[in-house]
């Protein structure tokens, strides 16, 4: 018999179990480990040999990635390593970025390429601005590339024989093309063969010359000749294209370059893709590896955007009358 007063056996329980349901209906587990990671911005590391840490090729990625919904400090934080032309300090720079923990590299050119994937055999890499990524052996194979490396292509190789075209159009009067390049970029080998048969095909002359540095680039120049023209393809030392730059119009040489970006520091004409869009079309590939995607299981693409660009000033300090067809198709002037 109950006494008065007395609590039953279930009153005993009741508040215990009460203060247990609230207990489990408000704690809420941690996050686990991998939850929390997901979290974390993944932390791109730039690789290039530009002046400043807004080279267009990254102004591109930032603005491609926007684009796929990653936002910058969010998503994504950036580690940009650029050398001031400095290619001697590319290795350091890219072990620096291995040993900082970044998830993916992002290069330009050859050579920050070839840095990045001597530093790595797992962090992703992609590069840009590559003109021949099989002839450089940095892939093995554009629609497999294995390893952990992808990219997109400048296309040096195919489009050499449209620079020559487009200089042949400009300048009627030329016989003999120097191809200055740098001579470490080992993707240029290919180039230089597609150029003599292109050459053979326009009834022109090509003269490939390697050259490390703008002393060399002197004693080179010092052999052109009337009627003569420089084709300077795109390479992984921004300071000699800088250096043909000048001296082409301090020797009055007709100089055709592989992206519209040198037209704005004065040169002639360039006929190759734009390095902003270049930047853009990539960030679709790191997208696509921040989300789960393997480098090996990515083709490596070719450039997309493809410009004409001619500098009318140059041309004037230089004696040329741009001809119509090439008014008519270019995509930007500088005048």
């Amino acid at each position: 018999m109950k006494l008065p007063g007395t609590p039953s056996a279930w009153s005993r329980l009741e508040r215990p179990l009460f203060l247990l349901a609230v207990a489990m209906l408000l704690w809420v587990p941690p996050p686990s480990l991998e939850a929390q990671q997901a979290r974390r911005p993944s932390r791109i590391g730039v690789l290039n040999a530009a002046w400043a840490a807004s080279h267009p090729t990254v102004e591109g990625l930032k603005a491609g990635l926007k684009e796929l919904g990653f936002e910058d400090g969010r998503d994504v934080t950036f580690d940009i390593r650029f050398t001031e032309g400095k290619l001697n300090t590319m290795p350091a720079a890219a072990e620096a970025l291995v040993k900082a923990g970044v998830d993916l590299i992002f290069t330009s050119q050859e050579a920050a390429t070839h840095a990045a994937k001597d530093a790595t055999e797992s962090v992703p890499i992609v590069f840009t601005l590559v003109g021949d990524p099989m002839g450089a052996g940095i892939v093995g194979n554009l629609a497999q590339p294995g390893g952990n490396v992808t990219g997109v292509s400048s296309l040096q190789t195919e489009l050499v024989a449209k620079r020559l075209e487009v200089l042949k159009t400009l300048t009627p009067s030329v016989r003999r093309v120097w191809l200055i390049y740098y001579s470490v970029d080992l993707g240029t080998t290919p180039m230089i063969t597609k150029a003599l048969e292109a050459a053979q095909r326009m009834k022109l002359e090509v003269a490939p010359k390697g050259v490390l540095d703008a002393g060399e680039l002197k004693r080179v120049l010092g052999e052109v000749r009337r009627d003569d023209a420089v084709l300077a393809p795109e390479g992984s030392n921004p300071d000699l294209t800088i250096a043909i730059i000048e001296r082409s119009q301090a020797l009055r040489i007709p100089t055709v370059f592989g992206t519209a970006l040198w037209i704005g520091y004065g040169g002639l004409i360039s006929y190759g893709p734009d390095y902003y869009a270049q930047g853009v079309q990539a960030a679709a590939l790191v997208g696509k590896i921040l989300r789960g995607a393997r480098p090996r299981d990515l083709p490596v693409e070719g450039a997309e955007k493809i410009d004409l660009a001619v500098n009318l000033k140059t041309a004037e300090l230089l004696g040329l009358t741009v001809p119509r067809k090439i008014l008519l198709r270019a995509d930007a002037f500088r005048r």
